[in-house]
Order: C-alpha cells, then structure tokens, then sequence
C-alpha cells in the first residue's frame, strides 16, 4: 500500500489593493453565518464516512447521515481519462489531522498505481445567490441585500486537515486512468486516518476502464477559451508583472488551464479593453509610443514574454487579442513630446479611429509574422454593437486582409461568415443549422458562453456542480466547437475566503483559486469537455461503420441538454442519466 503525500500549496489572501499575503499551509475560512443543528448533531454518536456524490456541495455545518453514504464507489472511465469522487465525513467531536492513504487499484490485467489519484480537501468558501428575481446574476450589489452562506468549493491539495466539533468535511479523489492501463476492473481501497494514524474508516474504490482511448488534453477538439488574467496573479502575490516571480506564481494555474484543453491565450492590447470592470483591470501589454518627432513606435516586449509563457504552458492554438473597441472609446498611449500618457477619444467609424488603429496592426501584423503567430491570432472583440463591429472589421482588413477575427455577442447574420470565431450567448441565441453548416465548411470556430446573465446552467460558487459539466454535454448536442466563460482567474480581494463580488453573483470572477488550488465547479466542467470528446469520437466510429443505429443512441440521450429545461430537471439528474447511457455504447 503506498501513501499519497502532498505539499501544501493552498495560498489566502485577506489583504487589500496590492499588499499580499502569500501563506504556505492552512488558511481560516470565514465565519459561518449558518447555525449548526445541534439536534441532528446529537443523533450521530460517532464518525459518519463514506463515499457520497459530487453532485453535492455539502454542508459545514450540517451531519450526514450514514444511510446517506455508501462505502464503495463505482467509477467508470477511458483510458487516459480523469474520473472523481467524493468522501464525506461528519464528525460530531471533530478529529486532528485528517487524511487519506490510498492503496493501488489491482486488477487481472495489471494495476493503476495510487499515485495517478490527485487529492483534495474542499474547503469553504463564502458565497451569495442570485439577483431577487431569479433571473440571473448581473447588476451591482452590495453584500447585505443578498443571502450568504459559507458553500465547498476550493479543492485544495492538503497533507492533513483538522476537522472541528459538529463539521463536515469532504475529501475529492480525482483518478487519472493512464493510457497503459488495460480494459478491466480495477479494485482499491481509501484509508482514512487521523493525526495519531489511527484508522477511521476505510472505503472501497472501483473502476471499470472500457477499451477506449481517450487523446491528451493538447489533442482535444473542444475549443476551451477561459479568459485569463495575470495581473490578478500579480496583485494577489504583490510581484511585479511580468517579473519571473509573476511567472512562476502563475504556472500552476495556467498549466491547470492547459489541462482541461485551454485553447486561447488572452492577450490584451490596449488599456482597460473593459473599463476596469475586474478588481484588477487589463492593461495594455503592448506599449503605444508616440514620438516627439509625431512618429509612432509600438514596444511587444510584454506580449511576446506572456505569449511565450502561456505557451510552454500548454496554451498553443489561439492567441485573443482584446480590444479593439473597448467599453470606453478611448485609447491611451505615451505622448514623447510631453512625456506623458494621453487618450484618443473615436467612434470605429471615424478618420481618428481608422488613422490610429491602422498604424498599430499593421505593425501588430509585421511582428506577428515575424514571430510565427499571425495565423493562430485573432484580433477580438465581444459584446459591441453591430454597426461598431462592422466599422472595426473594415480597419482590420484593410491593415491586413488575413487578419482573424474572434467575436463574442449576440448572433448577427451580418456577421455570421465574417468572424472566424463567433461565440454566442446560451439563452438569447443559436445558430441557424445551414449557417453553423456552412462556417464549419468554412474551417470556422462557433461555440457559446455563459456569464453572469444566466441564471442556470452556470458556474457560480452556489450554482450545483452538475450545471459545469452539463455545458460540455450542451455543446455536443448543439454540434458546436467549444464553450467561453469571460473569468477563469479575475480573483476577487480575498477568493480563497469570499468569493463575493460588487457586480455580479459569488464565483463569476474566477473558476480557478491561486496556486494548486482546483475548484468543485472546474473539475465538473473538465469532466464535461471529456464527455463531449467521447462523444466526438464515437460519432466518428459510428459514421465510419455506419452504425445507425448507434449515432441515433448518441443523439437521444443528448436530447435531455435542453437549455431551457434546468427548470424542470436538474442538471445532475441529466448529466448523470446521460453518462450510463453513454457508458453503454
């Protein structure tokens, strides 16, 4: 039997502005406005521990019940797939040092070793709800018009973890079935212990690895384009950007976003492309020069070092280039002459705009040509009005014609064949099937997204964690390329404690939390993109072999991704229908 041992790498930050506080160890999460039970609290005599689901985010400060947990948990998965679980453990006299020592998993064909099972205790997070309506999330808020509750949902690679009087805890096991391992079932246990190594219980772990292979994460299909944010990485860690320091505080976080097939590198271009709508806004990693003479010189110095960093991360396909209309029309650049920064104000459709913009891309063309990149970038803009994006498109096609063009917004048909990558909202649009026919003939990318206007399916930090992976599934039903979510790290003051922001529902800002910290709701929205890749290669086995019958299974079992019908079915009930059926083919 051989023990899983992690270092700490769980970071807080509880300070403001850009004082930081980079802790190796524990960190205390927030008071809990919730009150604990004691009456069901002294029905539990003892420990309570099994496995329960990871549809679950389970409460703090509510027991358990054994009835309610299981000892063995079945698991099912591809080879070179990642498949999890959940532990809980309700402890009524609290207990020191909790932790897991987990055995290999044997089976007749070999074994899969303990080392391939990432742990994780989910800790708490303090989070709100959505807006009085119901309808969504959006709209500035402050704290005390909303409920609050202290909800799971960092994972954080902890050795041990003590567990207080009247608590619940959960352990995540995230299994990673190597590519070796031979179709079969594999069998293995999970020891819990505590401080004093004493056993507290020990549970049953099975998985069934079918005889398919699903590729790396590099190799997947699914077009996966979280915004990144390094300046929030920055801040939190109090480095200077960009500094090597900033690189490695980013590398976890990024390599993370590799790992679940991140596609695009979020590259912005000019100052505040969104008005500082973040608590650390974007600035412009292309520094614009104007000479004292009036000649223009435009310094690529930090784009090519974030380039090239997210890169070796894994990040390689696509490089978003954000904005060429920002929400304010204003666009700042060093003036030589009074050694100062100053703004142009212009409307896309003005000299001002074409003379200002021009300039620069066409240079931004000659250096990206230079360093190999024009083909994978994509000059981007989201949420604009039609007419101003139509002006833009003409700037940029008359600095270079070649010039690709990513767009996030409402469907316009207008635009439909102009934009190499279209991304339309979940709820208010879709695009005709002749039209979403005719860009894949055209090698173009067409995916959806969510944000803080939806009120399910989402990622906030209370949203069910199913609704994470339902979008995966979503996107193959409606045959599109991937999914975009505007914040994978725009942190919040203090993300490991309150995930609560001024405008918009707790956990918009951010799916990820600083260093090795995963989050419930990314490793369900990981698990989806796997669906959906399993989905695209059966659909292409079955054309192949013409089995029918076997794409008309694929296409009824995702017939229940119905993005009005979370109102009536919740996610977990159909992701969970949906992967036995899946399982089965």
């Amino acid at each position: 039997m051989s023990k899983l041992k992690f270092i700490v790498l769980c970071l807080l930050c509880a300070a403001t502005g850009l004082q930081a506080q980079t802790l190796v160890g524990d960190y205390e999460e927030l008071p809990n406005p919730a009150v604990a039970p004691v009456g069901e609290w002294n029905k539990l005599s003892a420990l309570a521990i099994g496995w329960g689901t990871t549809d679950m985010r389970y409460a703090k400060e509510r027991p358990v019940a054994r009835k309610n947990l299981s000892l063995k948990a079945n698991l099912h998965g591809w080879k070179n797939e990642t498949v999890s679980a959940q532990a809980v453990v309700s402890a009524p006299q609290g207990l020191k040092g909790l932790h897991a020592v987990c055995s290999d998993l044997s089976g007749k064909a070999g074994s899969i070793e303990a080392r391939h099972i990432e742990l994780f205790f989910a800790r708490y997070v303090m989070t709100d709800e959505l807006d009085k309506d119901g309808g969504g999330g959006c709209g500035n808020r402050q704290k005390a018009d909303y409920d609050s509750s202290l909800v799971a949902d960092p994972l954080c690679p902890l050795q041990s973890l003590n567990v207080e009087p009247q608590t619940t805890r959960t352990i995540w096991f995230s299994l990673h079935i190597p590519a070796s391992t031979a179709a079969g079932t594999y069998r293995g246990t999970i020891e819990l212990r505590d401080a004093a190594e004493a056993t507290l219980g020990i549970l049953s772990l099975q998985v069934e690895v079918a005889n398919r292979m699903l590729p790396n994460p590099s190799e997947w299909a699914f077009h996966l384009d979280l915004w990144q944010n390094p300046y929030a990485v920055a801040r939190y860690h109090g480095v200077e950007p960009f500094s090597q320091a900033h690189f490695s505080a980013m590398e976890p976080v990024m390599r993370r976003y590799a790992q679940a097939g991140g596609k695009v590198i979020t590259a912005s271009i000019n100052h505040k492309p969104w008005n500082g709508q973040t608590q650390d806004p974007f600035e412009s990693m292309i520094t614009w020069l104007r000479r004292a003479d009036g000649s223009w010189a435009f310094d690529y110095t930090t784009f090519d070092k974030w380039v090239e960093f997210m890169m070796r991360m894994g990040v390689t396909e696509q490089i978003n280039c954000y904005s060429i209309i920002p929400w304010r029309l204003s666009f700042q650049y060093f003036d030589g002459a009074s050694n100062s920064f100053k703004f142009l104000k212009a409307q896309p459709d003005s000299p001002e705009y074409r003379e200002f913009w021009g300039r620069m891309l066409r240079d931004f063309a000659a250096h990206l040509k230079a360093k190999g990149w024009f083909e994978k970038t994509h000059i981007a803009i989201d949420e604009r009005p039609m007419k101003a994006v139509l002006a833009a498109l003409d700037v940029v096609k008359q600095a270079d014609p070649d010039f690709k063009i990513a767009y996030a917004g409402h469907y316009h048909e207008e635009l439909a064949m102009l934009i190499d990558d279209y991304c339309v909202t979940l709820l208010h649009d879709e695009f005709p099937t002749d039209v979403l026919a005719k860009r894949k003939a055209a090698g173009f990318i067409s995916t959806y997204y969510t944000c803080c206007s939806e009120p399910r399916p989402n990622g906030f930090t209370f949203s069910p964690p199913a609704e994470s992976e339902w979008l995966g599934w979503y996107a193959a039903r409606e045959n599109l390329d991937g999914y975009l979510r505007w914040a994978l790290n725009s942190w919040t003051t203090a993300p490991f404690q309150d995930s609560r922001f001024r405008t918009w529902a707790a956990g918009d800002c951010y799916q990820l939390y600083p260093g090795q910290t995963s989050s419930i709701r990314f490793e369900r929205l990981r698990e989806g993109i796997q669906a959906y890749e399993k989905i695209r290669l059966l659909r292409q086995e079955f054309q192949q072999r013409n089995n029918q019958e076997g794409l008309a299974a694929i296409n009824r079992l995702l017939e229940a991704f119905d993005r009005f019908g979370l109102d009536k079915t919740s996610a977990a009930e159909v992701v969970a229908r949906a992967k036995k059926q899946l399982n089965n083919l």
